[in-house]
């Protein structure tokens, strides 16, 4: 027989409430897809892969988690592994539709994020020292987040004549920075104090999941609206 949700499984709570509103997202995005200049629209496929691409994992790691009450860490990291590098490389899509981009700027980041996902993934499986493979991932986080501020894109970024593109640039790096802060967050209470708390461990990855897919897709569809209006008023 099925084990079912309990109505005191809060951290089961998250994980289906994070499943319904990715599928919604998804939905969302698919739909909009159309009603975005041309130039936007191949950002919005990739977050509807995003979002779509994360449901799916959902599916997996919310019954792993009712079934066994255990971590579903494995299915994470392979949502993480293909969604996250595509969050990432936005910002150089973003770009790319209104400047000339290195494509090395391209490499950096997908390298960056990469990198973060490798160590994470070998700190959280036991496979190398936690405390050692976690500040390795800070470090390529914060080599990402030099990359949008301070780096090559944030140089780009700054000299483009596109309120949107600036908007959109501006806003998702906020999410990378504010956002983000959650997971390690999550690393830390789950892994880095004493016992491993796999609840609150899982209730905050859903969160950071919840909060990070889907203010990435919001934030690049409302800044292609605003793209699109504002040309219709030139």
């Amino acid at each position: 027989m099925q084990k079912l949700l309990s109505p005191l499984d809060f951290v089961g709570v998250s994980f289906f409430i994070t499943c319904m509103a990715l599928l919604a997202s998804t939905v969302f995005f698919v739909l909009e897809r159309g009603n975005v200049p041309k130039k936007w629209q191949l950002s919005m496929t990739v977050m509807t892969l995003v979002t779509g691409i994360a449901f799916v994992h959902y599916l997996y790691m919310r019954e792993i988690w009712i079934a066994l009450g255990s971590s579903p860490m494995t299915y994470r990291y392979i949502d993480w592994f293909i969604t996250v590098p595509l969050q990432i490389v936005e910002f150089y899509l973003i770009l790319a539709a209104v400047a000339v981009v290195p494509y090395l700027v391209f490499w950096r980041l997908l390298l960056a994020s990469t990198l973060m996902l490798v160590f994470g993934y070998i700190g959280e499986a036991g496979i190398g020292d936690i405390s050692f493979y976690f500040t390795l991932g800070m470090i390529a986080w914060f080599a990402i987040l030099y990359e949008i501020f301070l780096g090559e894109a944030s140089k780009i970024n700054k000299a483009s004549t596109s309120p949107a593109c600036q908007l959109a640039f501006n806003s998702l790096r906020l999410v990378v920075t504010i956002g983000w802060a959650i997971y390690p967050i999550g690393y830390v209470l789950g892994y880095m104090m004493g016992q491993v708390d796999t609840g609150s461990l899982n209730m905050i990855y859903n969160l950071a999941d919840f909060v990070n897919k889907i203010a990435f897709g919001m934030i690049i569809w409302y800044a292609a609206c605003t793209d699109a209006k504002r040309t219709q008023q030139l």
